[in-house]
């Protein structure tokens, strides 16, 4: 009766100590998610106060609520920031179409093809992940140059169709692999070609590594800095972020109301973008790599 006793005393003192436990670990992760997030907050803040109070000010909330600094970013500088919108989304959107047909074309052809080298190429191409990309810019500006390409989105875009990154390439290919050989083999036999074999059944099977590379894609050509600065001259070809860096000038006055207002409106679409494909990111990235 006595160990029966402290049994039930052991079980009852359990499901309490564990919603402790887990009411000290979700506390911790909100400090830890306020602490991220407070530049966010505080960017978004300084868009819809005076611009006199942005950095004279240490709280977050306004005193004054003044949405003038959307209206002036958007028409402050030289070109609208609508132009710049524009933009980002054309190489957003082209890049994503180019990496995920040209990444896919040449996963498969690593995962499901045989020809000559296969392996030797394929342990080339995940050789090119080491190599950064200021070694090749030089040789890839001269390049572009000479083909009259520089000032425009060409050098940010054709080189996609080309299947350049090798990341995705890798993500495909791992994913590729695990699925059936069983179907490649029985569409064979029923006549169907290497091509129409990746059209209608590796296609619509890898919807998810598809995804996560359009994402993927997204996020890192709408953010991408570099790539814009080097290759685009005319500020009507700029893209949000180079459209950004002009608002601050080093040798005049900087626009700080123009500049956190237009930030926080470049944060919208990828917010929406991840926000309506976060399944499909989570679903490619948990199951590249399981065999089936």
């Amino acid at each position: 009766m006595t160990s029966l006793a402290i049994f039930s005393k052991d079980d009852s003192i359990s499901p309490r100590r564990s919603r402790f436990v887990s009411l000290l670990f979700h506390t911790l992760l909100m400090v830890v998610s306020i602490i991220m997030l407070y530049p966010l907050l505080w960017m978004l803040s300084a868009s819809i106060r005076p611009e006199a109070e942005i950095f004279s000010s240490t709280s977050l909330l306004p005193s004054s609520i003044d949405l003038s600094s959307y209206w002036q970013g958007w028409t402050g500088l030289r070109v609208e920031f609508g132009q710049f919108f524009w933009n980002s989304l054309v190489i957003s959107v082209l890049s994503v179409a180019g990496n995920v047909v040209a990444c896919s074309l040449a996963a498969y052809a690593f995962a499901r093809l045989k020809f000559a080298g296969r392996n030797f190429w394929f342990a080339i191409m995940l050789g090119t992940l080491m190599i950064p990309y200021h070694v090749t810019l030089i040789p890839q500006y001269v390049l572009f140059l000479k083909l009259g390409w520089v000032d425009t989105i060409l050098p940010l875009v054709v080189p996609k169709f080309l299947a350049v990154d090798a990341f995705f390439i890798f993500l495909m290919v791992q994913f590729f692999r695990g699925i059936p050989r069983e179907l490649d083999e029985a569409a064979r036999m029923d006549g169907c070609s290497a091509w129409r074999i990746y059209w209608k059944i590796m296609l619509p099977l890898s919807t998810p590594v598809l995804a996560t590379a359009a994402i993927f894609s997204f996020l890192w050509t709408w953010d991408d800095f570099f790539g814009p600065l080097i290759y685009l001259n005319d500020m009507n070809n700029y893209t949000v972020q180079l459209g950004l860096r002009s608002f601050v000038d080093s040798s005049g006055s900087s626009q700080w109301g123009g500049l956190f207002a237009m930030s926080t409106l470049s944060l919208v679409p990828v917010f929406f973008f991840f926000l309506f494909f976060q399944r499909l990111l989570i679903e490619g990235i948990a199951t590249t790599g399981l065999k089936r």
